[in-house]
C-alpha cells in the first residue's frame, strides 16, 4: 500500500472546534506520546520515511490549528499564559522532537527556524541555517523548483512534494521534500513547512561504527588540507618557478585538483584588476566556458573587485546570488555557468598591498566551503602573495641588472686588422644581481690589448668595481706597453675596496707573420692557446687577485707568438665551475675537448659551441656568470 497521500489529498484544517486548556493539554500529551512513538519507530531498520513523515506533517498541522483556536478562544490573562505555555511545550515536542528534518519558512522561502533532525542532515547549526533562504541549500538544477513549490503551497493550502538534492556539509544528498502550509498564532501570514525523507535510511546516534567511520572521514579531512598546503608551499618556493605567471598557474591547477571545482585568480594591473587564470574540470564544456570567463575581467560590483578592495575574505558557503561573479557576454550569470553553489573569495595581500584576489567555487558535488576551507585558502593565498611580491621584485632587480651588464659589456668587439675576435657572456639563471664578469678588446700603442675579469660578489657594489677595474685596466694599458705593470697599478688603485678582482690581460703586436703575444695573470684561470693544427696547450697563469695585497702583490706573465690560425681562448671561472644535476663539475678538460672538437670552426661558432655545451651539461641551470673572449690570428 502506498503511504504517501496523493497531493492535496489532506485538506487544511482551518475551523477546528474550540479547545479549552486543560483540552490543550490533554492534545498536548497526546502529541508527546505520538511524538515518541515516532523516534522510536524512525530508528527501526526498515522504518518508512515516507509514512513517518507524513505523520508528523500531520501532528505538526493538528498542534498549529489547536494552537490557533486556543489562542482565539481563550480570553482571561490565565488562560493565555496557560495557551503561551502550551504553545512553548508544543513547538518543542511537536516541531523540535520530530524523527524526521523539519523546516519552517516564511512565505519568501527564508528559513525561520530548523529542528535538531535538520541541523544534522545539513551539516550547519540551527543558528547559521535561520535567515537564509532555503532555496540556497539546494543544488542549482532544484533551486528554481523549490522556489516554485514554496510558492504555489502558500497561495493554494496543498502539500506539494519533490525530489531535491540538498547540499549537506558532508556532500549532497537526495531526499523528498514535502511542502504543507501552516499557521501560527500571532503571525498574520501562514508559514510553510518543508519536511525532508531521505531516500537511504539516516545513521542513529547509537551507531558506533557509524561514528567511527565519520570520525575517521574528519582526520582524512584534516589531513588532506595538511597536505594541500605543505605540497602547495613546496611548489611555490620552488626556484624552478620562482616566476609570477609559473606560479600563479600552478597554485590554481592544485586547488582545482584538490579543493574546488573552479578557481580563478585576479591580479591588479595599472589599478585595475585583471582576469589572469580560470581552471575547470577537464570536459568540452568547461573548456569552453573558461575561455569565456578568461576575457571576462571582474566588473567593480562583482566580489572578487569588493574583496579586492576591501581586503576581508569572503566565505558564502551556500551561494544565494547568482550574480556574485558578475554575467557573460552572453547573458546567463557566471555563477550559473560554473554551476556554483558555494565561493569562497580572498584578498591576495602580501601584508603590505593586495595584488588581486583568489576565487574558488564548487558545485554540489563536493559540499559546501566551510571554515576550515576558507583558513586553508586564506594561508595559501598569502604565500601566493608573498611569491607575487618576490617576483615582481625580481623582475625590477633584472631589468636594472640588465642594463647595467649592458652598460659594463661591449655592445660589439671592434674590428682588429689582421685578427678575429669573439666574445659570449651568460649570466647566472639563479640570480639577479650582476655578476662582475667583464671582458674589453682595445687599442694599445702598439698594437691591440684584450682582458677579461672577474669581481668577487654580486649586486651595486660588484658593478661599481667592475666599473673601475675595466675602465682603470684600458686607460693605464694605453699609455704602458707592460700588461704586468697595468696590473700592479690597478692593483694598488683597488687596495683599499672590499672586494677583489681576478683577471688575464693579454697584449698583442703585429709582426710580418702573426703577432707576438704577452700574456698577464692575477690569480685568474689560465688561458687557453688552440694551436692552428690542433694542438692545445694553457698559459702558466699565476699571480695573485687584484685588491687583496700590497706589498706581496705579484703578476704571473708569458711570452708567446702567434701565427696565423692560432687561437686564444680566456675565459671567467664560471665556466669550469658549471655543474650538473649531480654536482658533477664541468671542468678544464670538458673545456678543452670542446676547443678541440671545434677549433677549425669561425671564431663566433667556436665561442657558441662552449655556451651550448655549459647549458647542455647543467640542464640550463647556471650557478655563475660565465664569460668568454676569444682571439685569432688571421694574417
Amino acid at each position: 500500500m502506498n503511504p504517501y497521500p496523493p497531493e492535496g489529498s489532506i485538506p487544511e484544517q482551518r475551523q477546528p472546534e474550540s479547545l479549552r486548556p486543560e483540552a490543550l493539554r490533554s492534545e498536548i500529551a497526546a502529541l508527546e506520546g505520538r511524538a515518541g512513538e515516532l523516534r522510536s519507530a524512525a530508528l527501526l531498520p526498515d522504518a518508512d520515511r515516507g509514512a513517518l513523515l507524513d505523520a508528523a506533517l500531520t501532528d505538526l498541522e493538528r498542534a498549529m490549528t489547536a494552537l490557533r483556536t486556543a489562542v482565539a478562544d481563550q480570553s482571561s490573562i490565565q488562560a493565555k499564559n496557560e495557551v503561551a505555555d502550551g504553545e512553548r511545550r508544543l513547538l518543542r515536542t511537536v516541531f523540535q522532537d520530530a524523527p524526521v528534518p523539519l523546516f519552517l519558512l516564511e512565505r519568501d522561502g527564508t528559513v525561520r527556524r530548523v529542528n535538531r533532525q535538520a541541523g544534522a542532515l545539513l551539516g550547519s547549526s540551527a543558528g547559521y541555517l535561520t535567515g537564509k533562504p532555503f532555496p540556497t541549500f539546494c543544488d542549482l538544477a532544484t533551486r528554481a523548483t523549490v522556489g516554485s513549490h514554496i510558492a504555489g503551497v502558500f497561495h493554494s493550502g496543498r502539500r506539494r512534494r519533490s525530489r531535491v538534492r540538498l547540499l549537506s556539509g558532508h556532500g549532497p544528498v537526495e531526499v523528498d521534500v514535502t511542502f504543507a502550509r501552516i499557521w501560527v498564532s500571532g503571525e498574520p501570514d501562514p508559514l510553510v513547512v518543508a519536511a525532508t525523507s531521505p531516500s537511504t535510511r539516516e545513521p542513529a546516534a547509537q551507531d558506533l561504527p557509524q561514528q567511527a567511520t565519520a570520525t575517521h572521514d574528519a582526520v582524512a579531512t584534516v589531513v588532506h588540507r595538511m597536505d594541500v598546503l605543505a605540497t602547495a608551499t613546496g611548489m611555490l618556493l620552488d626556484d624552478d618557478s620562482f616566476t609570477e605567471s609559473v606560479a600563479v598557474r600552478r597554485c590554481a591547477r592544485l586547488l582545482a585538483a584538490e579543493l574546488a571545482d573552479w578557481v580563478l585568480i585576479d591580479l591588479e594591473r595599472d589599478e585595475r584588476l585583471l582576469r589572469q587564470v580560470v581552471i575547470g574540470p577537464d570536459d568540452e564544456r568547461s573548456t569552453e566556458v573558461a575561455r569565456t570567463l578568461e576575457d571576462l575581467d571582474p566588473a567593480p560590483d562583482t566580489l572578487p573587485a569588493t574583496v579586492h578592495v576591501s581586503g576581508r575574505s569572503v566565505l558564502q558557503a551556500h551561494l544565494d546570488d547568482l550574480g556574485v561573479l558578475g554575467t557573460s557576454p552572453a547573458g546567463p550569470p557566471v555563477c550559473g555557468l560554473i554551476e556554483a553553489s558555494s565561493l569562497i573569495c580572498v584578498p591576495l595581500d602580501d601584508g603590505e598591498r593586495c595584488h588581486g584576489t583568489l576565487t574558488l567555487a564548487v558545485s554540489g558535488e563536493q559540499g559546501p566551503f566551510d571554515l576550515m576551507d576558507l583558513g586553508l585558502v586564506e594561508r595559501l593565498a598569502r604565500n601566493l602573495a608573498l611569491v607575487i611580491r618576490a617576483g615582481r621584485r625580481y623582475r625590477r632587480r633584472a631589468v636594472a641588472a640588465e642594463r647595467l651588464r649592458a652598460g659594463l659589456l661591449p655592445r660589439e668587439l671592434p674590428a682588429v686588422p689582421g685578427a678575429e675576435v669573439a666574445g659570449r657572456h651568460h649570466p647566472a639563471t639563479r640570480d639577479t644581481g650582476f655578476g662582475g664578469d667583464f671582458y674589453e678588446v682595445f687599442p694599445t700603442g702598439s698594437g691591440w690589448g684584450m682582458v677579461l675579469g672577474d669581481v668577487c660578489g654580486k649586486g651595486e657594489d660588484a658593478a661599481a668595481v667592475t666599473a673601475t677595474a675595466k675602465n682603470g685596466i684600458r686607460l693605464l694599458a694605453r699609455w704602458n706597453p707592460k700588461p704586468a705593470e697595468v696590473l700592479s697599478m690597478m692593483n694598488d688603485a683597488l687596495i683599499d675596496d672590499e672586494r677583489f678582482v681576478t683577471a688575464v690581460m693579454a697584449y698583442l703586436e703585429p709582426r710580418d707573420e702573426g703577432m707576438a703575444m704577452t700574456v698577464a695573470s692575477a690569480g685568474h684561470p689560465p688561458a687557453i692557446l688552440v694551436r692552428r693544427d690542433g694542438v692545445i696547450r694553457t698559459t702558466s697563469g699565476g699571480g695573485l687577485p687584484l685588491g687583496l695585497f700590497e706589498d706581496d702583490f705579484g703578476v704571473g706573465v708569458e711570452q708567446l707568438d702567434l701565427e696565423p690560425g692560432d687561437t686564444l681562448f680566456l675565459y671567467s671561472d664560471g665556466v669550469p665551475e658549471v655543474a650538473d644535476p649531480s654536482q658533477t663539475r664541468f671542468g678544464p678538460e670538458r673545456l678543452i675537448e670542446i676547443l678541440a672538437a671545434h677549433g677549425d670552426q669561425p671564431l663566433a661558432d667556436l665561442v657558441l659551441a662552449v655556451e651550448t655545451a655549459l647549458l647542455d651539461f647543467s640542464g640550463g641551470d647556471l650557478r655563475d656568470d660565465v664569460s668568454m673572449l676569444a682571439f685569432r690570428v688571421t694574417g
